[in-house]
């Protein structure tokens, strides 16, 4: 019997190249968007490198979230969306809705071709930053219940862009979705193993550590999750009967200050030690760098902020086992290692 069709968006990205990894492991065919032709010889080598010669089962398409053009011809044959690809976010930006309205409309094309093409569901990737944000005095894990609260003060346009997009497919579902199911998985960071040298925003993180860019950390706690754990929530959120209308958020239940990922690092990669920061940023000296530094006011956003995050739904709705962070934020290390992105001296 020949395995259901499923679109991947965004081929090249860093979710959705582990995406399409496990799908094709997994015996399915794939079909995935890319923005140029550039871009399928990218991911064709992603791919390669994840341990997968033979490619008869991956197919492209090009086209991307500015318009609505080639989402119809994306959509023939599909059982399954999975909707990773959104807007990268811009940090130096002249009006927030430069990030919000790419953002909302691009899902907006991808959910009304897969109504039409008469898909049986999409898996949209969100994100915790339509969680967490804007919620203050919050003593309790976040889960898939909250949303960020858009009223309050100093949201960063990231976490709105987040939220209305995802927002937009919920009231999408509901008004006009004729029988479409949707499901959400909500990552916090991402980290895990690196394919080829041409990497993740979410892994930068590491990268500055481990080259001794980042003399002392700001005083940001965060969860992580691996980028092949995030990949598998997605596959079981698009099988199973239970996810069909459910948000999952995708995290190990973890929290770790950014000092505490510098000093993971440097018990494991001795070689690394005298790179790796010691120190704290004062919050008010982050703050006030931010006013005149616009790539510092997300991270400034988050300093000193509640993070703690609940996977106990992922866990019982769908069995999900994830790796612990400390896994996540060594496989990344070890792949730029591995790949000579960072260098020992």
């Amino acid at each position: 019997m020949e395995k259901e069709l499923v679109l991947v968006t965004g081929g090249s990205g860093y979710i959705a190249s582990n995406i399409i990894l496990q799908l094709l492991e997994q015996g399915y065919m794939v079909r995935t968007t890319v923005r140029s032709l550039e871009k399928i010889e990218r991911v064709k080598k992603i791919i390669r490198a994840g341990g997968i010669e033979n490619l008869d089962n991956l197919s492209f398409i090009i086209t991307d979230l500015s318009s609505e053009k080639n989402w119809d011809k994306a959509m023939k044959g599909v059982m399954y969306v999975i909707h990773p690809a959104s807007p990268t976010p811009k940090l130096n930006f002249k009006d927030e809705k430069e990030m919000i309205d790419p953002a909302v409309s691009g899902v907006l094309y991808v959910m009304k071709a897969a109504r039409d093409a008469k898909v049986k569901r999409v898996v949209l990737t969100s994100a915790y930053g339509a969680i967490f944000a804007g919620h203050e005095n919050r003593k309790t894990p976040y889960t898939e219940e909250d949303w960020s609260n858009l009223e309050a003060k100093n949201i960063f346009p990231y976490q709105k862009s987040k939220t209305l997009s995802e927002r937009a497919a919920w009231k999408f579902i509901e008004e006009e979705g004729n029988g479409l199911e949707l499901a959400t998985v909500n990552p916090v960071g991402v980290m895990g193993p690196i394919l080829t040298s041409d990497y993740s925003h979410s892994n930068v993180q590491i990268q500055q550590l481990l080259d001794g860019e980042v003399k002392a950390v700001p005083n940001v706690d965060s969860g992580y999750v691996d980028v092949r754990d995030v990949a598998s929530l997605h596959l079981l959120a698009m099988i199973s009967s239970k996810a069909a209308g459910e948000r999952f958020l995708a995290t190990t239940g973890e929290t770790l200050s950014m000092l505490e990922v510098a000093n993971i690092l440097r018990e494991a990669f001795p070689d690394f030690a005298d790179k790796l920061p010691t120190k704290k940023i004062p919050n008010a000296v982050l703050k006030a760098a931010a006013l005149t530094n616009p790539s510092l006011r997300m991270l400034a956003s988050l300093t000193g902020k509640y993070a703690e995050t609940s996977n106990q739904k992922s866990k019982d709705l769908l069995g999900w086992q994830p790796r612990s962070a400390r896994e996540a934020i060594l496989a990344t290390a070890q792949s730029m290692i591995d790949l000579g992105i960072v260098k020992k001296n």
